[in-house]
């Protein structure tokens, strides 16, 4: 089946009207909320076979977008995270799949009581209605989104970073058209195909039509989005992740753990930023690391710096920055209390780990630290949605309501009472 999106050249002058938009995925998503598990899953795995017929298509069409970013000075890991390839499309196809393969959120009891008047009450899980997902420059980002808000019954609406909208173009298509095989409305996915800023307030405003705003992306995409929505958010703020390596840690453990927390992937959100390090191991440990981290520009205060001359002075702001890079921050503590402290005043909430082979000190880690995710002697990148069996993520909530850490399929559902009796009149 052909597209019916054409790859159109971005016209820099349109707006969308996104009152149209949200009319659309409000009625659209009547139609989803009702579906069959068996339908979504038809949808799904439609859409992941269009995606693998037009990997020429969409390749191509990534070709436009890192095209357009080639003489703008973006760092490295910007340019990887818009990239795509022919495995990073298997990928992309593979998580839709995995995601048809999950059980449906929707209908699930929650909770059921049987009440001495004989009312019978439920409580059941049902889709939120219609999501606005705003996100940078990750193509992958807006299929992840789309299958996880197909299978959990909402409609969405996309808004990526201009730099992949070319790319954009092509996964929405395919998307859509699985939706249109299956008998759904393809309105259940749609896309901003514009870069006009306004289309961002609109949809920020529409509470009319919009039930949840999610932002994935930077620091500064969150907060314009905290500080400007009308409609409800679930924020997914700046992944500064800590990794403490505690004076009883297996130090050739440590090694493997924090080479792979940093390097394995410098620009997911998941990422180790930030190194705390017992000063009584900090001399043992740091020369060690530095000869497995070449490639990494290590920041660290001045217990650091004289533990190894290759590490260069901190300043406060590196304490709290998402570098993405090849870059990290060491903190050197006085033992547990201190480097809590230090979490504390610093994490963004997103993951934080503790390197130890002492189980109480790492029990105590896990109860003091109020991330969304806290890990014991493992990477900080396996914070992921697809790691912790959900078959993908639509972001990592760092907020304390209604979802926190990977959001995931149930984590896109509310819920309603369903109240059954026999006639019964209240006294």
């Amino acid at each position: 089946m052909e597209s019916a999106v054409a790859f159109s050249t971005l016209n820099d002058s349109k707006h969308f009207d996104i009152e149209s938009l949200g009319q659309q995925a409000r009625a659209a998503s009547k139609a989803l909320a009702v579906a069959s598990t068996e339908q979504k899953n038809l949808a799904l795995n439609y859409a992941a076979e269009m995606l693998e017929s037009r990997l020429d298509a969409l390749l191509s069409e990534n070709a436009k977008d890192l095209e357009s970013i080639a003489n703008k000075n973006k760092p490295a890991s910007f340019v990887d995270r818009l990239r795509l390839d022919e495995a990073r499309v298997k990928d992309m196809a593979k998580a839709i799949r995995d995601i048809a393969a999950l059980p449906d959120p929707v209908g699930r009891e929650l909770m059921r009581t049987d009440r001495p008047n004989g009312l019978e009450i439920r409580r059941v899980a049902t889709p939120l209605g219609v999501i606005g997902m705003i996100y940078e420059s990750r193509p992958n980002v807006g299929a992840d989104a789309g299958a996880l808000c197909l299978k959990s019954g909402n409609a969405v609406i996309l808004r990526g970073g201009s730099e992949s909208l070319c790319s954009t173009r092509v996964i929405v298509s395919c998307l859509a058209d699985g939706l249109e095989r299956a008998g759904l409305p393809r309105a259940c996915i749609q896309f901003i195909d514009s870069i006009d800023r306004r289309a961002v307030a609109d949809l920020l405003q529409c509470t009319e039509y919009v039930d949840l705003v999610i932002p994935r992306g930077g620091r500064g995409l969150v907060e314009l989005v905290r500080d400007t929505a009308r409609v409800p958010t679930l924020l997914h703020l700046d992944g500064n992740c800590h990794t403490y390596v505690h004076h009883n840690a297996d130090l050739d453990k440590a090694l493997s753990v924090v080479h792979n927390a940093k390097l394995r992937r410098t620009g997911i959100c998941g990422a180790t930023e930030s190194l705390v390090v017992d000063r009584s191991i900090a001399g043992r440990f740091l020369p060690a690391l530095l000869d497995r981290l070449e490639s990494v520009e290590v920041r660290g205060d001045e217990y650091a710096m004289i533990c190894d001359s290759r590490i260069v002075a901190a300043s406060d702001a590196d304490w709290d920055a998402e570098y993405l890079d090849s870059i990290l921050s060491v903190k050197t503590v006085s033992g547990f209390n201190e480097a809590v402290e230090f979490i504390d005043a610093h994490s963004s909430g997103h993951t934080e780990a503790i390197l130890t082979e002492d189980h109480a000190v790492a029990d105590a880690f896990m109860l003091a630290i109020d991330s969304a995710v806290v890990m014991h002697n493992t990477s900080t990148q396996f914070s992921d949605g697809g790691e912790f069996g959900m078959g993908a993520e639509i972001g990592i909530a760092t907020g304390k309501l209604h979802a926190r850490g990977p959001v995931g399929l149930e984590q896109l559902t509310s819920f309603k009472y369903e109240v059954r009796g026999s006639g019964q009149t209240r006294p």
